[in-house]
């Protein structure tokens, strides 16, 4: 992808396991003489900010108000100044965050200034590289929900110290190489996002219309289903499914995770592992061919069908058919875009991100209900008429997983060391290309880090 890139000529051995040698001519420092705490309160007037994984330190008001604030003393809250860096709750898992802009954050929090020996677009790197990530279990307090990282001791460790202006080309050549990249990656998601466009509106046309295109039609009286075939029924959910709520005694069942991509999956089979609680014991039990929902994600089509006997979380609600009828059309009714209008109306709640689906609200949903026979041949004619398009962007989600497994493993090998990049520094436009800025298209299994950000 980069060409070009060498090792540096000579190593020394950093004496940190997790580090492994650095190039002869850097230094080490303790983290406590390259950053130095700020912990100034009393600015109630100054913006609230919000630690994510995946952003860094924004604005909350700019980050969509997916956290959630229950203190209310804001001259608590602690300064941070852009440029600093956050020690969140959740840092064990992702690093160390920089902040984009001035304002305040939670005081469980830790703030970190740089020294002038420690150049922030280096170091912004260094901290969310797998291996400094791998380092923070050293500095970890508590288990599971409890953790969080002691920075007294943290503070003592020793980070690598390149010279000033290699930290400066390490940082302008990682821009560089971040830009090209993303550049790359927004183009493909851009192609993904055309082809699940096409593929919804094939979707809507055979599920609301069936595929008799001469087949004679009649008003559904559903504003986002129109005219549906006239033999087919209109039926409110509650004919269609029944809430069953059967709790594991054990918690011995099989787990089973929600991922708006791959749907209802074991836990074990997800790549970014989510903090579940030590027991299972209570959560909820579904059957092979149960509808799935997660009540707070019902609008944005969170239905999956139960590949398996399993358990999941008590917070879900899992539907079970109601009559015969083919479960997986009803599956893709519900989660195309159309009728996804209808469920975030229904969705009750204040803050974004915390809708929740009740189930009588579910219940009064109408839904077009084809014959049984129709129902199976609808999704099997799907199946086939779906097939280039689902393999196409089953392709360009590799290219892109390629591409974010180089980018992670490039970052890595250059903040540590592994690989010079001063010569390839040099020869760049000494202002970095920017990155293209627009919201990229939502995808909800990247974003569940952050909607479990909580301010303190």
């Amino acid at each position: 992808m980069i060409a070009g890139l060498k090792p540096y000529a000579a190593y020394k051995d950093s004496g940190l396991a997790w580090l492994g040698p650095l190039p002869s001519h850097w230094g080490q420092r303790r983290m406590k003489f390259l950053f130095r705490e700020r912990a100034q309160k009393g600015f109630p007037d100054e913006p609230l900010l919000a630690a994510t994984q995946t952003k860094g330190v924004v604005r909350k008001d700019e980050y969509g108000k997916r956290t959630v604030t229950a203190m209310k003393d804001f001259h608590l809250l602690k300064l941070v100044e852009e440029g600093d860096f956050v020690i969140s709750l959740r840092s064990f898992e992702g690093g160390i965050e920089v902040a984009h802009c001035r304002g305040i954050i939670s005081p469980a929090y830790t703030v970190l200034t740089p020294t002038r020996d420690a150049v922030q677009s280096y170091y912004a790197r260094f901290f969310k590289s797998a291996d400094f990530i791998r380092s923070l279990t050293l500095f970890v307090t508590g288990i599971r929900e409890g953790q969080n990282i002691d920075y007294e001791r943290m503070s003592r460790a020793f980070m690598p110290l390149p010279p000033l202006e290699e930290q400066i080309a390490i940082g302008h050549f990682l821009d560089w190489a971040n830009a090209r990249l993303e550049r790359t990656i927004r183009a493909k998601r851009r192609v993904i996002a055309l082809l699940n466009e096409q593929k919804q509106a094939i979707i809507h046309r055979a599920v609301t219309r069936g595929l008799d295109p001469a087949v004679a039609l009649k008003p559904s009286g559903i504003p986002w289903a129109g005219d549906i075939p006239q033999h087919w029924e209109v039926l409110r959910s509650k004919y269609i499914f029944k809430e069953v709520d059967t709790r594991s005694l054990t918690g011995a069942e099989k787990h089973l995770s929600m991922s708006q991509k791959f749907g209802l999956i074991p836990s074990s089979q997800l790549e970014v592992k989510r903090l579940v609680s030590e027991s299972h014991v209570g959560a909820k039990l579904c059957k092979t061919g149960d509808l799935v929902l997660n009540r707070l994600k019902a609008h944005l089509g969170v239905f999956a069908l139960a590949p398996e006997h399993g358990l999941v979380s008590p917070d879900y609600t899992v539907l079970r058919p109601a009559r015969e009828l083919a479960a997986r059309y009803f599956e893709a009714v519900y989660r195309t875009p159309a009728c996804r209008i209808e469920l975030r109306q229904r969705a009750k709640g204040i803050v974004q991100g915390f809708w929740r689906l009740y189930t009588d609200d579910f219940y009064d949903i109408r839904m077009p209900v084809p014959p049984v026979a129709e129902q199976h041949a609808i999704m099997d004619r799907l199946n086939i008429d779906l097939s280039g398009i689902n393999t196409a962007i089953s392709r360009l989600d590799r290219e892109i997983d390629f591409l974010r497994e180089y980018r992670t493993r490039l970052v890595a090998d250059v903040v540590t060391g592994k690989l010079d990049v001063r010569a390839a520094a040099a020869r760049l436009p000494q202002v970095a290309e920017p990155v293209d800025n627009e919201p990229d298209v939502l995808v909800e299994d990247e974003e569940a880090e952050d909607l479990n950000e909580i301010e303190h």
